[in-house]
């Protein structure tokens, strides 16, 4: 229980205050009248001629002293921030944001700067329409906790997999619920594993499940068919913010989003051809469709952008004494899906691909954080093959190449990453995940290895959050993994829906005294079913 004084009571009761002063049910509603609103002014002009939100705001990319703001209009109009170390606004700053315009769908955001370290920021935004410029939106409120200080706890959640195999937004079922119960653990940040939308994935207005009942889906054009236009990708994102519940989640807690394959089509890599057994696409070059996807997920996410490279989606996050994250890219710079069994580390065995695989080092060779959490969007020794119709048999998705042998192909990286881990004494290394649509805890141990020049290691997968449920995989025993739980029985039918309860995501939190990292993973409901206490290596 939190108390009277604390950030995050702060935050929550801000929220809630919001909400009353506007009128707005926070639990059960339908989309958008969920959405926190407050310090509303009186309608001069009528709501149907404002500016609206249909997004809701969120937060994200956040570290020490910065934040990115995002939301998102209907009509052309210009983004308005104000925020404030007070729930009441008082000597709030006003920033005026960027034009939404239609070349990025209305979004917008600001990156808000030198924030006051381990505080609670609260912030609302407006949008001005550019026609009348004395024409504001209602304002959409939120709040965030900056990192910052060694005395603070922090607690971080994680899990990926949206809106896959046709499971939408079912809302007399109440839609997405696992983020409600994200919601109520109070996370500082959450960790986007990936599959944040299912691009390739219709859904159909009903579905029948195996008792004989209906799973009752939101639709929209956008979902009714494979995503290949800019504006198709757009809609899956827009998509899964009509969910009252994600809405409710982005207004209080900050995204670190990464991607993996269903952004843009299952099991895809750069230069490669849909074959002619996949019927649904006119667009056959998956370049091409990464090129839309990437676009639509840079201006539906709150990413700060890398002037440098501003497509780049590793990038690190610094908590502080306590943490630092690091969120990896494994789609960009891939070599084609293939046996995975190459004997040298050439672009053809690449999964992070050189560069990236020499910044994670020197990231972590910096950090002088206590942990370092390591996101990945895919799992180092769960076997993930590629099914898909237009590549041969034997063809692997993942790291993993299912031989149990001396590192190959992919597992190239791997080893040379963790030999320099070793190499260099980096310390108190956890990794995180999603992808396979089942929770599991893995631990590393260099003596049940076939490649065995690394320190152990923990590894945890959290999802699906509202996909099917598949697996457990099989498991690569080159890196020494020694599974110590899965969420899921090892005969269970593929693909159960969400109203079946298996969907899964997990948490961590540092004690700022002990600086124990307790790593859990829990179901839809938030019921605990694997808990470990990790201690630091000094």
């Amino acid at each position: 229980m939190s108390s009277s004084n604390s950030p995050a009571f702060k935050r929550r009761n801000f929220l809630r205050t919001a909400a009353a002063g506007a009128g707005v049910l926070l639990t059960g509603a339908p989309l958008h009248k969920a959405i926190a609103q407050s310090g509303a002014p009186a309608l001069v002009t009528s709501d149907r001629l404002r500016p609206q939100l249909p997004s809701g705001v969120m937060s994200g990319d956040i570290t020490r002293d910065k934040a990115i703001i995002w939301s998102r209009a209907d009509r052309p109009s210009r983004m308005v921030v104000e925020y404030a170390s007070n729930e009441n606004f008082q000597d709030a700053h006003t920033l005026q944001g960027p034009l939404a315009l239609s070349g990025s769908d209305y979004s917008a955001r600001v990156d808000l700067t030198g924030l006051p370290s381990g505080q609670t920021v609260f912030y609302r935004v407006r949008f001005q329409d550019i026609q009348n410029p004395s024409v504001y939106s209602a304002p959409l409120s939120g709040s965030l906790l900056i990192p910052g200080g060694a005395e603070r706890d922090i607690t971080f959640a994680f899990s990926g997999d949206e809106a896959g195999q046709g499971w939408g937004i079912n809302e007399a079922w109440g839609g997405y619920r696992i983020y409600e119960t994200m919601r109520r653990f109070k996370p500082d940040f959450f960790i986007h594993s990936g599959d944040q939308i299912y691009a390739d994935g219709v859904i159909e207005k009903e579905v029948r499940l195996d008792d004989g009942t209906l799973w009752q889906n939101l639709v929209t054009p956008a979902k009714s068919k494979v995503a290949e236009t800019l504006d198709d990708y757009r809609g899956n994102f827009a998509y899964n913010l009509l969910d009252a519940n994600k809405l409710r989640f982005a207004a209080e807690v900050p995204f670190l989003v990464q991607w993996d394959d269903h952004e843009v089509r299952n099991n895809w890599y750069p230069g490669q051809k849909i074959g002619a057994a996949e019927k649904r696409y006119q667009e056959r070059d998956l370049s091409t469709l990464a090129v839309n996807a990437k676009r639509a997920m840079f201006e539906y996410n709150p990413f700060r952008i890398e002037p440098s490279d501003p497509e780049r989606v590793y990038r690190m996050f610094n908590y502080g004494p306590l943490l630092e994250v690091f969120m990896l890219d494994e789609r960009s710079y891939r070599g084609a899906n293939s046996s995975n069994r190459q004997g040298v580390l050439t672009q053809d065995a690449a999964f992070l691909g050189a560069a990236q695989l020499r910044w994670i080092k020197q990231a972590l060779l910096r950090s002088r954080s206590t942990w370092k959490v390591i996101a990945s969007d895919m799992p180092i020794s769960i076997v993930v093959p590629d099914l898909n119709p237009d590549v041969p048999q034997g063809t692997f998705e993942a790291w993993a190449n299912n031989d149990h042998g001396k590192p190959l192909g992919r597992e190239l990286e791997v080893a040379d990453l963790l030999k320099f881990i070793k190499q260099h004494d980096i310390k108190n290394v956890v990794w995180v995940t999603a992808d396979v649509h089942y929770a599991s805890a893995t631990y590393y141990m260099p003596e049940k290895a076939s490649f065995t020049d690394f320190k152990p290691f923990w590894e945890f997968v959290g999802g699906p959050l509202h996909a099917g449920t598949f697996g457990p995989g099989e498991i690569d025993r080159t890196f020494g993994p020694d599974v110590r739980y899965v969420s899921i029985p090892s005969d269970m039918k593929q693909n159960r829906p969400p109203s079946e309860l298996l969907q899964f995501f997990g948490v961590g939190k540092i004690d700022a005294k002990s600086k124990v990292m307790t790593v859990s993973l829990h179901d839809i409901d938030g019921k605990d079913l694997f808990k470990i206490d990790l201690h630091p290596e000094v």
